[in-house]
């Protein structure tokens, strides 16, 4: 089931609800916003006949790694800006994209599986699916700067969508998931399409396609949105190698985990800098 077209792209859920996905064909703009000793900040446009996508992009002239970030709901990429210029004076490429529905450039309306399953239904895309390739084009421009390990990173409802694109495209280097979790495979629950379609958009889904390659989960115990118990629960769900991380904090990302995530990159990557 999907939309057909050389330009527009395809996917498929099989019985079991694991999603494939032919992307749509996109290009890139990109302009240039400030340079430094340092790092470049960039502003990215995807364009594809699904609409366009708009990202920030702070690339080091030699990065040694780069992380793709999906933000959480209701978060624009400029929330993290100060970010990904943080990482790129560490040497590492970061990219955050305007995920669709959340407010900022991008378009699109909040996450509404109700709506997507329409889409679904009447083999046009889900925006939950376009947003899993958003996550994979955006791996794809990184790697043309450079080829570099990219990793798919998310927070909250984001950390999803980046769960999916690590999982089904091979070319991410690892997962690392903030504050989020699964639906428990919830969609075991019912039958038929809308069986498949549920099961389709829940991370835990894929994720045994992430053997052998690296999977960091961080929860905060105190979180007010997704329970810590749901991380936990997400996290046994991943095959090895995996870490998880408790951090203080209530939801998404903050001071502790990049500073967790970039002193575990600099034990695989310091030698190289």
């Amino acid at each position: 089931m999907g939309p057909s077209g050389t330009q527009s792209g395809t996917y498929s859920v099989n019985q079991e609800g694991i999603l494939e996905l032919d992307c749509p064909r996109c290009t890139v703009d990109e302009t240039v916003l400030s340079v430094n000793e340092n790092y470049t900040l960039k502003h990215v446009v995807f364009h594809s006949q699904e609409g366009d996508v708009f990202a920030l992009a702070a690339i080091p002239p030699d990065p040694v790694a780069g992380f793709v970030l999906s933000p959480g709901a209701g978060v624009p990429k400029e929330g993290h800006q100060g970010r990904a210029e943080v990482f790129a004076t560490q040497g590492y490429a970061y990219l955050v994209l305007d995920v669709r529905g959340n407010g900022g450039e991008t378009g699109g309306y909040p996450m509404n599986l109700d709506l997507d399953f329409q889409k679904y239904l009447a083999e046009k895309w889900p925006q939950y699916y376009l947003s899993v390739c958003d996550v994979s084009s955006a791996r794809i421009y990184l790697q043309g700067k450079s080829e570099i390990p990219v990793y798919a990173t998310g927070e909250s409802n984001g950390g999803r969508y980046a769960a999916i694109a690590a999982a089904l495209d091979p070319g991410f280097a690892g997962y690392i998931g903030i504050s989020t979790s699964g639906f428990s495979r919830a969609g075991d629950a019912y039958s038929g399409d809308t069986r498949k379609f549920l099961l389709s958009v829940d991370p835990v889904t894929p994720v045994e396609k992430m053997r052998g390659r690296s999977t960091w989960l961080f929860h905060a115990p105190g979180d007010p949105i997704i329970p810590y118990s749901a991380g936990e629960e997400f996290y046994t769900a991943f095959p090895l190698p995996k870490k998880f991380f408790t951090f203080n904090g209530t939801h998404g990302q903050n001071e502790e985990t990049d500073s967790v995530i970039l002193g575990e990159c600099a034990q695989i990557y310091a030698p190289q800098r």
